[in-house]
C-alpha cells in the first residue's frame, strides 16, 4: 500500500476524530454501478478482511475512495448510430437531421451501458490530523480534487487548502541546480525537465545523466529555461521527483525500508508495518521539503 504519488494539502485544525470519520464515510459507502450509470463513487475499507473504512496507527488515519466507471468507446456507439440511421434512411426515405441524430446516440448509448465493460480503481487517503496533513494518492492535481470534492460530500466540514511556500518549486529547483547544492537533507538525482516560457515551449529532458554540468546550467542562464521536475533522495531513504506544481511524483522508498517491512508475519501485520513506516518517513521529509522550500505561507 506504499503511495506512489503525493498531492499534498494542509488540514487546519479539525474537531473530527477517527470515529466521527467512520460514522460519516458509512453514509457514502460504495456500491457498484446500476444498469443505467456511467460511474459510481464510495468509501471502501483500505484493508484486506477489515471493515472499518477509516484505519487508524499511531495516530495515523488512512481512506480509501473507490471508483467504478463504465467504458463505452465513442467508436462502438457510432457503429450502432450510423446503423440506426441506414434503417431509418431505407424505411423512412430520410436521413435525420442533427437533432434526431442526437437523439438517436442518447438512446444507442442507454441501451449499450449495461453491457459496457467496468473499470474500478481506488484512491488512497492519508491524514495526519495532529500535524495537519492531508495527502492523496493521486497522479493529477485533477484526480486529487475529485477526492476532495467527496470528502466534503461525506463531510460536515472539510478544513483544507493548498500548500504554499515562500519559495515556488520552479525557483527553488533553478536554484539547486545552478549553484549544484541540494538543500539540507536532501540530493539531487538524474532526472530532470527544463521548459522555455517562451510561446513554442520548448523543453529539454534528462534522464539518468548528470545535472552538475555546464549544458544543464547553459540552458537555465542563457537561454532562460526553467525546470518544471527534479528528481531528488531525501536522506537516502525516498525518492522522488517534485513538480513545478508542488506534487511529488514517483515516490519510491528505498531499500532499507522494504526490508523492514517483509519482517511481518502475515498480510495484516505487513500492511501496518508499510503504514506505519511510509507515514514516520514522510512525517520527517514533508517538513524538510517545506524548509527547502522556504517555508509555508497562507495564501
Amino acid at each position: 500500500m506504499w503511495f506512489k504519488n503525493l498531492q499534498l494539502y494542509r488540514l487546519m485544525p479539525w474537531a473530527m476524530t477517527a470515529a466521527d470519520l467512520e460514522k460519516a464515510l458509512t453514509t457514502h459507502v460504495f456500491q457498484r454501478c446500476g444498469s443505467s450509470d456511467r460511474e459510481s463513487l464510495g468509501w471502501l475499507p483500505p484493508k484486506n478482511r477489515d471493515d472499518r473504512l477509516v484505519i487508524e496507527l499511531g495516530g495515523q488515519w488512512l481512506l480509501s475512495l473507490g471508483s467504478e466507471t463504465k467504458l463505452l468507446p465513442s467508436s462502438v456507439v457510432n457503429d450502432f448510430v450510423r446503423v440506426r440511421i441506414a434503417e431509418i434512411e431505407d424505411k423512412e426515405g430520410y436521413r435525420p437531421g442533427k437533432k434526431q441524430q442526437r437523439e438517436i446516440r442518447e438512446r444507442v448509448a442507454e441501451e449499450l451501458l449495461p453491457r459496457a465493460f467496468s473499470r474500478n480503481t481506488r484512491t488512497q487517503v492519508w491524514i495526519d490530523p495532529q500535524a495537519g496533513w492531508l495527502v492523496i494518492d493521486a497522479a493529477s492535481v485533477r484526480l486529487a480534487e475529485d477526492v476532495i470534492q467527496y470528502l466534503r460530500k461525506s463531510l460536515d466540514e472539510l478544513p483544507t487548502r493548498l500548500i504554499h511556500t515562500r519559495t515556488s518549486p520552479t525557483t527553488a529547483m533553478t536554484e539547486w541546480l545552478v549553484s549544484n547544492q541540494a538543500p539540507a537533507g536532501f540530493s539531487v538525482d538524474r532526472d530532470c525537465e527544463l521548459r522555455s516560457e517562451l510561446e513554442e515551449k520548448a523543453t529539454v529532458r534528462y534522464a539518468h545523466s548528470p545535472l552538475d554540468t555546464e549544458d544543464v546550467k547553459n540552458h537555465i542562464v542563457t537561454t532562460g529555461k526553467t525546470p518544471t521536475r527534479l528528481a531528488m533522495t531525501f536522506d537516502d531513504r525516498i525518492s522522488f521527483v517534485l513538480t513545478e506544481k508542488m506534487e511529488v511524483k514517483k515516490l519510491t522508498f528505498l531499500d532499507i525500508l522494504q526490508e523492514q517491512s517483509e519482517k511481518a508475519e502475515d498480510a495484516s501485520s505487513h500492511f501496518d508495518m508499510d503504514f506505519t513506516l511510509m507515514t514516520g518517513e514522510l512525517q520527517r521529509m514533508l517538513p524538510a521539503l517545506m524548509s527547502a522550500l522556504g517555508g509555508e505561507v497562507e495564501a
